[in-house]
């Protein structure tokens, strides 16, 4: 077992335990900037609370209070303090959702891409003017640092700005294939469509899917987590007050009674989930069989390949970053360092850098990373670290048992290194958490094996200052998203996301080109207009002012 590093400072404290029903602390439990915030937000938004009332469905254009006997509670991660209440939607609320969505469809599918394009351009702007509130929202429910909050948003924005283009992205094909004859493609929108979320991006992952769905003539019901709606329920006001009709975004809440009824309903023609390994297949399963479109992005082990020739300030800086930004609650983020040749080094320096961040709740100044979301998560965490000393790893830096002042109830995981083998199951499971597995490899080829090994895809990273070196990597590395010196290579909207092997099931991945074949069909139509059988008329003069 490798020993530990004496001049690395362990991080120690007191574990906490939570039973799984606890009393919640009052508001008052919060900072008083976070309590300004809950109230601010309670105050202004219709669809939600962060002061301990009630999430409502929004249906048919309106925020409707549920009917369920059956509520989840939505708590600060910082404090156990209750945010909010989310209904575990019933099955008659759920078929008016899919009843407005469907009668909706009728009209908006006929809309011209232009009063679509408007919508867009107009989301664009208050999401903008109200990113604060979303990013609050944020904070509060999930636990992101106000920073990691904010770009929680910007990334989904992008996607929203991308779809503003959505006039170009939907124009058709067009040729005479004989005298007279003209064949024309269309892109025309599928249906009624469904988009369940995860509580690692509240705001990000919401936005992947309404602008794409609805820019393309879709109608839409989206699931948000429970454990953090708040940011996907501003979202859907302000696209009410972009001036999207009533029934073309609906959302209603719950847990798995809530996603089966998405996957069943024949009404539903498309899902879009980002999430678990073990939700994602169930759904695309399910999905499926009543025969849906299904895009799933899953699970990830994501390695950051460290070559000797790398800048090293440079390196060790992304790979902290990447490693633990977010509470290491990422899809990309980076969870396994492989350190090749003398860049094994590095490992004390990494430790050190590392330990450096500061953990406290996100709104507190000077904060680089948050809790984890829920007690729960916690506890698999530090399980899943303990499991590594157990299977003789070396716990190079230990984050479990951090105490963060004036937060005793958090669920707080420190920067945590760990080396290990690849057969360990710290390594083998994705813990997403802020914990940075460390292999180490002799060679590049040693560190490609690891990687094509690994059963998941979704993204990958090399470090190195040579060229050729970087040219073999992309080139033999079986992930789908690769980044040169660059820690998460998650592309722009103008591209598609690019997830691969058990990180995804679908056919069609998210956003950008493939977002828009995802959301529509092509209809082919071939006619004939003999020019020989045209009746004169007189012309219109007037300039055409209607779409």
């Amino acid at each position: 077992m490798p020993a530990k590093l004496p001049h690395v400072r362990q991080i120690h404290g007191v574990r906490r335990s939570f039973a799984t029903a606890v009393s919640r602390p009052p508001l008052s439990a919060l900072s008083s900037v976070a309590r300004a915030k809950a109230e601010q937000i309670s105050a202004e938004w219709k669809g939600t609370s962060a002061s301990g009332g009630n999430t409502k469905n929004f249906v048919g254009g309106e925020f409707v209070e549920s009917q369920t006997s059956e509520w989840i509670d939505v708590v600060d991660p910082a404090t156990q303090t209750l945010l909010t209440r989310v209904p575990e939607t019933t099955s008659s609320e759920f078929k008016q959702a899919v009843d407005a969505a469907s009668e909706a469809y009728k009209t908006w599918s006929r809309s011209s891409v232009l009063t679509r394009q408007r919508f867009v351009l107009e989301l664009q702007h208050l999401l903008r003017k109200n990113a604060d509130a979303v990013a609050n929202s944020i904070v509060l429910e999930q636990g992101k640092t106000i920073a990691d909050a904010q770009g929680d948003l910007l990334r989904g924005l992008q996607v929203v700005e991308s779809a503003s283009g959505i006039a170009t992205a939907l124009l058709g094909d067009t040729i005479e294939v004989s005298k007279d004859m003209d064949t024309s493609t269309r892109r025309l929108p599928l249906g009624v469509c469904a988009s369940i979320a995860p509580f690692n991006f509240p705001a990000m992952i919401p936005l992947w899917t309404i602008p794409m769905a609805i820019a393309t003539g879709n109608t839409l019901i989206v699931k948000p987590s429970e454990r953090d709606p708040g940011a996907a329920m501003i979202i859907a006001e302000l696209c009410q007050r972009a001036g999207l009709p009533a029934g073309v975004l609906n959302v209603v809440h719950g847990t798995v009674p809530t996603v089966n009824a998405i996957c069943d309903n024949s009404s539903i023609r498309a899902i879009s989930f980002v999430g678990g390994d073990r939700a994602g297949r169930h759904i695309y399963e399910r999905g499926r069989k009543t025969g849906k479109r299904v895009q799933v992005n899953m699970g990830a082990k994501n390695h950051a390949v460290v070559m000797p020739d790398a800048n090293k300030n440079h390196t060790l800086n992304s790979l902290v970053g990447a490693a633990f930004g977010a509470a290491g609650q990422r899809c990309m983020a980076i969870s396994v360092a492989v350190l090749v040749g003398d860049s094994q080094g590095w490992l004390p320096e990494l430790c050190e850098r590392a330990l450096r961040l500061k953990v406290k709740q996100g709104f507190e100044q000077g904060a680089d990373l948050g809790p984890v979301i829920s007690p729960a998560a916690k506890r698999r965490i530090t399980g899943l670290i303990a499991s590594a000393e157990e299977q003789g790893g070396g716990i190079i830096l230990d984050g479990r048992d951090l105490e963060v002042p004036g937060y005793p109830d958090g669920n707080w995981v420190g920067p945590t290194v760990i080396e290990a083998t690849a057969d360990m199951r710290c390594y083998r499971e994705e813990i997403f958490g802020p914990v940075l597995i460390v292999l180490k490899a002799d060679t590049l080829d040693d560190a490609l094996a690891i990687i094509n090994a690994n059963p998941y895809g979704n993204g990958t990273a090399i470090f190195t200052q040579s060229g050729a070196t970087a040219r073999k990597f992309e080139r033999e590395v079986e992930v789908g998203q690769v980044g040169i010196n660059v820690p998460i290579p998650v592309p722009l909207p103008m591209f598609s996301w690019s997830g691969n092997k058990a990180s995804f099931l679908g056919d069609v991945p998210f956003y950008g080109r493939s977002g828009i074949d995802f959301y529509t069909q092509n209809k082919t139509t071939t006619a004939l207009w003999k020019a020989e059988d045209a009746i004169g008329n007189k012309a219109s003069v007037d300039m055409p002012t209607h779409h």
